[in-house]
C-alpha cells in the first residue's frame, strides 16, 4: 500500500531563464537577500519526489513584475511570466498548477491580466506581493482589481516582498522583513475590510501569515480602537484567511498557527527553490512529526483539495520512475533530514 501523503505544495517558485536576464539587465541579481537560484521543471520535480509532493502551484516570487516602472513593461512582462507558466503547467498537468503575476502596483493592467489569466490561461488564482513600490495590499483604489477577483472567486497568493525601507545590514530581508511585510498587508486588508466587502476571494498568506497568528489578538485591539470595530469580527476576519507552512512547521510556530486558524486553513508549502532542499525538508519534518495524522493529511493535501476543487479529481500518481540510485539517494535524503531535525531540537530541561 502506498503510505507516501500525496502532498499539494502551493509555495513553490518558478524563475524562468528569460525572467532572470530581465532582472540582470536591471541589476537585480537576489530577491530577499538570497541569490537567485537555479530553476528548472526537471529539478522542481526531483524536489517534489523527495518531499513527496505530488503536485506544486507555481509562482513568482518578489520582485514579480512591479520593479519596471513603465507600465507596458511591466504588463508586458507579466504576461509573458504567465505564459510560461501556463506551457510548464500544461506540460505537466497532473504535476503543476500556477498562480498568475500581476502587474502591480497598476490596478487597470492588473485586473486585465487577472481577466486573461483566470479565463483564457487557466490559472488556479493570481500572485500579489503585500507591497508594491511601498503601496501595500489593502490601500485605497484597487477596488477594480478587487472586484475581478471577488467575480472570478479567485485564490490571491500574497507573498512578501522588500520592505519600503532600507534593509538592516546583517539581517537579511528574507529572515524576518518578509514577515513583517506580510503582516502589514493582512492588517490593512482587514482594517480596511476588503474580506467582508470582497468575500469570494480566498487569500492564502505566506510563511504562516509572518506574525499575524501570534500578534492577532494585539492587531485585533489596534483596529478595533481605530476602526470602532468589534475585536472578534477582527480576529474572525484574521482567521478567514489561508496560510501555508513555508519556512514555518517549527515546534515554535506550527502549534500557534494551528490553533489559531479556522479548520482547513493551512495548507503545505516549501518555498523551493528560494529555500533549498535541506530547508525545505527540515520544516516538512516539522509537519510530519508535529502534528497528529487526521490534522498532517489534511495540511498536507485535503485542505488544499478544497480550494482547489479540480486537484481533488487527479487519481493518485503512479510510484516514481525515477532510477533506482536516484531512489536510493532520496531515500538516504529523507533519513538523514529526519535524523538532523531530531538533533537541533532544543531540550525540555
Amino acid at each position: 500500500m502506498n503510505t507516501a501523503p500525496r502532498r499539494i505544495d502551493v509555495h513553490q517558485h518558478v524563475i524562468p531563464s528569460f525572467y532572470r536576464d530581465v532582472l540582470a539587465k536591471a541589476g537585480i541579481a537576489e530577491a530577499g537577500g538570497r541569490a537567485l537560484p537555479d530553476w528548472s521543471p526537471e529539478a522542481a520535480l526531483e524536489l517534489m519526489d523527495l518531499l513527496r509532493a505530488e503536485t506544486a502551484i507555481l509562482s513568482v516570487s518578489t520582485p514579480g513584475a512591479g520593479f519596471l516602472t513603465h507600465p507596458g513593461e511591466a504588463a508586458g512582462l507579466a504576461r509573458r511570466l504567465n505564459d510560461h507558466s501556463a506551457s510548464v503547467a500544461a506540460e505537466h498537468p497532473d504535476r503543476f498548477g500556477w498562480f498568475a503575476t500581476l502587474p502591480m502596483p497598476d490596478i487597470h493592467a492588473s485586473a486585465q491580466e487577472a481577466e486573461r489569466a483566470l479565463t483564457e490561461l487557466g490559472a488556479d488564482g493570481v500572485t500579489l506581493l503585500a507591497n508594491n513600490q511601498g503601496v501595500y495590499l489593502g490601500a485605497e483604489g484597487q477596488d477594480s482589481l478587487w472586484r475581478v477577483l471577488d467575480e472570478h472567486g479567485a485564490v490571491v497568493f500574497v507573498h512578501p516582498a522588500e520592505l519600503p525601507a532600507p534593509a538592516v545590514d546583517g539581517i537579511p530581508p528574507f529572515a524576518a522583513d518578509f514577515l513583517l511585510d506580510t503582516t502589514r498587508a493582512a492588517y490593512l486588508l482587514v482594517r480596511n475590510g476588503i474580506p467582508r466587502r470582497y468575500p469570494n476571494i480566498r487569500f492564502v498568506l505566506s510563511h504562516a501569515g509572518g506574525f499575524v497568528p501570534y500578534a492577532s489578538h494585539r492587531m485585533a485591539v489596534a483596529i478595533a480602537a481605530d476602526t470602532g470595530r468589534s475585536p472578534l469580527d477582527t480576529l474572525d476576519d484574521l482567521r478567514g484567511f489561508y496560510y501555508d507552512t513555508a519556512l514555518s512547521a517549527s515546534p515554535a510556530a506550527l502549534p500557534t498557527l494551528l490553533a489559531f486558524t479556522r479548520p482547513g486553513h493551512v495548507l503545505f508549502g516549501s518555498d523551493w527553490p528560494f529555500a533549498p532542499a535541506p530547508a525545505s525538508q527540515y520544516f516538512a519534518n516539522g509537519l510530519d512529526s508535529g502534528v497528529d495524522p487526521r490534522t498532517l493529511a489534511a495540511v498536507n493535501r485535503t485542505n488544499a483539495e478544497a480550494l482547489f476543487p479540480r486537484l481533488a479529481t487527479n487519481p493518485p500518481r503512479r510510484a516514481s520512475a525515477r532510477p533506482l540510485p536516484v531512489r536510493l539517494r532520496q531515500s538516504a535524503q529523507r533519513a538523514g533530514a529526519r535524523l538532523f531535525y531530531k538533533l537541533i531540537q532544543p531540550g525540555t530541561n
